[in-house]
């Protein structure tokens, strides 16, 4: 999957001169805390946060009355609290990098650029809600947590002795095993019994973690 089939396209964004106060207000309204900051040119400059806003909020320990305050923030621009150095992906980049860049360096959203214009922006929402449709979450069945040798060939023997019994692959998800030559994979199905699964299981050479209804 690449990031043009996850990514909130057209997000909304703000300019270098727009106030800290209508920034805020735009982000609360739409229920959205990052906002791509764009230059006259339309051009991606920076991106500001609501983390961004609240570092620049006066304390309740303020001696400020509440005229004073909005008075103060209608003066700062986003420009001036902005993150400059944007890290930024393209719409045909796979997800898994996507997801790789933003955990490397710690940020919570990436815009999308083509041509140096902003066409979209894929979050850490965006990324788990993906992650509970590749596991299927939303789905029920019978759950196993497995772990396999790593070797070519295990899957398709396992997949196809659930096809045998009429069982209906919901979702299958891989990872690496703490023990070399090993992968664990969480396999989800329905159309079978717990009793089965643990069955087809044991008889491909699996080691069971887990296994249960959901």
């Amino acid at each position: 999957m690449i990031i043009r089939d996850v990514m909130t396209k057209n997000p909304i964004c703000v300019t270098e001169a727009t106030s800290v106060t209508e920034a805020k207000r735009i982000m609360t309204e739409n229920k959205i805390s990052k906002l791509p900051v764009l230059n006259s040119s339309k051009k991606l400059v920076g991106i500001i946060t609501k983390n961004d806003i609240v570092k620049v909020s006066p304390s309740e320990a303020t001696t400020l009355d509440m005229y004073e305050i909005s008075s103060l923030l209608n003066k700062l621009t986003c420009q001036k609290f902005m993150t400059k150095k944007v890290v930024t992906v393209g719409e045909d980049e796979i997800v898994e990098q996507a997801a790789r860049i933003m955990d490397d360096n710690n940020i919570g959203c990436l815009p999308v650029v083509k041509d140096d214009i902003v066409v979209g922006i894929v979050t850490e929402s965006d990324l788990f809600e993906l992650f509970v449709q590749m596991f299927g979450a939303r789905e029920s069945g019978v759950r196993a947590n497995v772990v396999f040798e790593d070797k070519p060939g295990i899957l398709a023997k396992v997949m196809s002795a659930f096809a045998e019994k009429n069982g209906n692959i919901i979702s299958v998800v891989t990872r690496e095993s703490k023990d070399a030559g090993k992968r664990r994979v969480t396999i989800k199905v329905d159309g079978v019994d717990l009793g089965t699964v643990k069955q087809i299981l044991e008889a491909s050479g699996g080691q069971i973690i887990d296994v249960r209804n959901v």
